[in-house]
């Protein structure tokens, strides 16, 4: 049994047939079986402090960070019918290239003279406010000149009113000075009739007398008359004058009403020449959109009309157009529980949809296939799918993502957070707690530091 002599009975004894045999095999069988099962929860002990970096998983697709990177539609600002097409599906065309002809639909429109003649009515219009113009400066002078005659004839009667006023003074003198001849002709006649009577005078000379007190006496009438109508005369000047400024006033409120409807009208013909303005300004930016243009470089992807004749309404979609440069980003969505662990700048790893990668996503190190990426921007409000849409752009300090990634390609994102062991990890899965659930003390007060103190606002 021990193999000691070279004479073996291994092939002449059933080994099998002794009890003893066989339970010393059954027992190094079971000695080994447990030497490997305990060697293999060594391993996974150990495997269970290995590091394991938390992330969240998310699904989203290709689009650009600059909104006029992303496809666009091409539309028409007025209604028309399509007449020819210049390009094909796939072209690529310049700014400014033009895609299509329309033709005009709207009867106001159609006549091929439009501008001509909306140019022709500007310019009627336009020189009935220069007419106008020419009314209201004479009506201005006409104005000025019956201010200037009033002043004049105003003055002339003031003039007259001063002379009658005089006239008046000079015949009060003469008056007085009548009157006083009267009363010295009376008394000479009185003294004169005495020494008639006493035969001391002649009938000669109180007859003489008698004559020079009805001399006197007529001319002081004479006199009273006169002055009597210089202030007849004095006060019809005076009413003259008040006559002269109603009379002008009406003459000049009349002029200055016809100023004022001649500047109306002129005002009414500014606004129809503004109009019509208007109008030749939008007949000719109208014809400007007969020739719908590129708005930007890119590819011509489809067309949304199709064929020659079909009409279009203003703001329709007539093709669409892929500009030919433009910066990648992923537009992907998470749940809600995950907004507070995610900032600005956190690291993703990507795979995209057509390239193959395999992906352990607790050990990134390890992913082989895969892009990097950072977070850029993170929507504040909920979509309407009930998740919080994010951003993330290439890392430029890593692989660059591949060149023939185009727009709407499928994409899985792996945030990268905090690295813990796979123990913490399982236990954290078990329980049902989001990623990074428990902060420490001191990452506590570091994002208490990073926030920016609170300025008041003056």
């Amino acid at each position: 049994m021990l193999n000691i002599s070279e004479n073996s009975i291994k092939d002449n004894v059933d080994l099998k047939d002794f009890n003893f045999y066989v339970l010393l095999k059954k027992s190094r069988v079971k000695k080994l079986l447990l030497w490997l099962i305990m060697i293999l929860m060594i391993i996974l002990l150990a495997a269970l402090f290995l590091p394991w970096t938390q992330n969240i998983s998310a699904k989203g697709y290709v689009t650009t960070r600059s909104p006029q990177q992303r496809p666009q539609a091409i539309q028409s600002v007025i209604a028309g019918r399509l007449e020819n097409w210049f390009i094909q599906e796939g072209d690529f065309v310049e700014k400014g290239d033009t895609i299509v002809f329309i033709s005009e639909v709207k009867s106001e429109y159609f006549d091929p003279e439009l501008l001509v003649r909306t140019a022709e009515q500007l310019e009627a219009k336009s020189q009935s406010v220069e007419s106008y113009n020419q009314k209201i400066s004479a009506l201005q002078n006409q104005y000025l000149a019956l201010q200037e005659t009033l002043q004049l004839k105003k003055a002339q009667t003031r003039n007259k009113i001063e002379q009658a006023r005089n006239k008046i003074t000079m015949d009060s003198i003469d008056l007085v000075a009548y009157q006083a001849n009267l009363n010295i002709a009376k008394n000479q006649l009185s003294r004169t009739q005495e020494l008639y009577n006493k035969d001391l005078k002649t009938l000669t000379e109180l007859q003489d007398k008698e004559y020079k007190v009805q001399s006197a006496n007529a001319k002081v009438n004479v006199q009273e008359n006169k002055l009597r109508n210089q202030k007849n005369a004095f006060t019809n000047l005076t009413i003259e004058l008040q006559t002269l400024e109603r009379e002008y006033a009406d003459k000049l409120a009349k002029s200055q009403s016809e100023q004022q409807s001649a500047l109306s009208t002129k005002l009414e013909g500014v606004a129809a020449t503004s109009k019509l303005k208007n109008q030749l300004s939008n007949y000719t930016a109208r014809q400007k959109f007969y020739y719908i243009t590129a708005p930007q470089s890119g590819f011509l992807t489809k067309t949304l009309k199709k064929g020659v004749g079909e009409m279009v309404k203003e703001g329709s979609d007539i093709a669409t157009i892929m500009p030919a440069q433009y910066d990648l980003a992923v537009e992907t969505y998470i749940k809600p529980q995950d907004l507070p662990l995610l900032n600005i700048g956190e690291l993703v790893q990507i795979r995209f949809d057509g390239w193959p990668a395999i992906v352990i996503s607790g050990w990134p190190e390890s992913s082989t296939g895969v892009f990097s990426g950072h977070i850029v921007a993170i929507d504040k409000f909920i979509s309407e799918n009930g998740y919080y849409r994010i951003l993330i752009s290439p890392n430029k300090e890593k692989k660059a993502w591949p060149e023939k990634l185009s727009v709407g390609t499928g994409a899985n994102a792996f945030i990268l957070l905090k690295e813990v062991p796979i123990w913490y990890e399982i236990w954290r899965q078990l329980n049902g707690f989001p990623p990074d659930f428990y902060k420490t003390e001191k990452e506590i007060k570091k994002e208490i530091k990073r926030k920016a103190p609170i300025k008041s606002i003056k």
